[in-house]
């Protein structure tokens, strides 16, 4: 530090005091200030970032229409995490051959993001088994790495009409009993739909042209995102219409169903942490309807550890997932818990069959030997 001008060489006060001296002191406090202020700021503004992706859904959730339920899945993290390598070799069908060897698009390696939003039907609520397929529609966001010009040009193939709207295609795929509709929105980005008419995937194209402001998107995602734990691989929120018995029905696999009262909102999320962190949690409209889960949740966790303890007999994996299952109910949430360990995971996943395989023709019935004629 220099001494300032107006003081000369070596000068010093009656007192002993160095100007010179005093000026340097105050540059380096105030140096020591300006840092301290940066790392600061820095550390604010990571923290904000922090907090704001946690509570911000993902873009491609942002852009999609309001709907009963939504479904998010994280790709490129299920790939951090070694997920897909474990999986059998699967053998798809001859149309998916063709879209890959069209596209070159494969999705276990060019998927990053799937968002999925889906439009319940009430006649799919009154179904007696619990399906909602026949008349449940689907709209999607998709973040991945495609060739555009490759796309676009496969999808003219499949096409019947191509429209435009706010100078983008949208190509009208038909299908049994409704119509697809694909949009290319980016470089890495699509959008589909087979909703009634174009005016979901027209606002998905509306939404994807606007400023993509942090806390967009539908108003159930926006009620119940912050729920979500945080670095979740995928998650589900969903708030199935009642049916006309006044229940919602949650189909599982293997045939069980479970039912909740009307009016409750379903979560659920998966991270990874060397194993599966598994998480269901359903807000029910009172304290009453959510003992009424609870209770039901316990029977079912009771009758599943049953039946699975007498199939699996002392495998250690299954048994420490089993221990691991909790319900715990607080006034009117209830939620269920469970830690999957690392061999659990593996042998579900090498148990799975990597394609069916058909059935074994039945031997063909023996005829019976013709007798000998004796040449007399």
């Amino acid at each position: 530090m220099m001494t300032p001008a107006w003081v000369p060489r070596g000068f010093k006060s009656n007192t002993g005091h160095d100007p010179g001296r005093h000026a340097r002191h105050l540059y380096m406090r105030r140096r020591a200030l300006i840092i301290l202020l940066v790392v600061v700021g820095v550390a604010a503004a990571i923290t904000a970032a922090v907090l704001l992706r946690k509570a911000a859904p993902p873009e491609a959730v942002r852009l999609l229409p309001p709907a009963d339920g939504f479904v998010y899945i994280n790709f490129k993290s299920l790939r951090r995490a070694h997920v897909f390598e474990s999986l059998p070799a699967v053998q798809f069908d001859p149309e998916y051959d063709h879209f890959v060897q069209q596209t070159g698009f494969r999705w276990e390696q060019d998927l990053d993001e799937a968002a999925l939003a889906m439009h319940f039907a009430p006649k799919a609520q009154a179904s007696a088994t619990g399906e909602l397929q026949n008349g449940t529609r689907f709209s999607e966001v998709f973040s991945a790495h495609f060739d555009a010009a490759k796309l676009q040009a496969y999808l003219k193939t499949l096409a019947h009409n191509v429209d435009q709207y706010r100078q983008v295609d949208i190509y009208s795929i038909p299908l049994p009993g409704r119509t697809l509709r694909i949009a290319v929105l980016g470089p890495e980005l699509v959008a589909a739909s087979n909703t009634e008419g174009p005016y979901v995937i027209q606002g998905i194209i509306d939404r994807s042209r606007e400023l993509a402001y942090p806390f967009r998107g539908p108003e159930l995602v926006r009620s119940y995102y912050r729920d979500i734990p945080f670095l979740s691989l995928a998650w589900l929120i969903a708030k199935p219409p009642a049916s006309p018995q006044g229940n919602s029905v949650l189909s599982l696999p293997g045939g069980y169903q479970v039912f909740f009262p009307p009016q409750t909102t379903m979560l659920g999320s998966i991270r990874y942490a060397g194993g599966a962190q598994l998480r269901l949690a359903a807000y029910a409209a009172g304290s009453s309807e959510a003992q009424r889960i609870s209770d039901q949740l316990s029977a079912f966790l009771a009758l599943f550890r049953t039946i699975e303890s007498s199939a699996a007999g002392n495998d250690p994996d299954v048994k420490a997932f089993f221990e691991s299952v909790k319900v715990e109910q607080k006034k009117n949430e209830v939620e269920l818990t469970a830690s999957v360990p690392q061999g659990f995971l593996k042998k579900v996943v090498s148990e799975t069959p990597s394609s069916p395989q058909p059935a074994a023709p039945p031997p063909e019935p023996k005829k019976p030997a013709k007798p000998s004629r004796k040449h007399k």
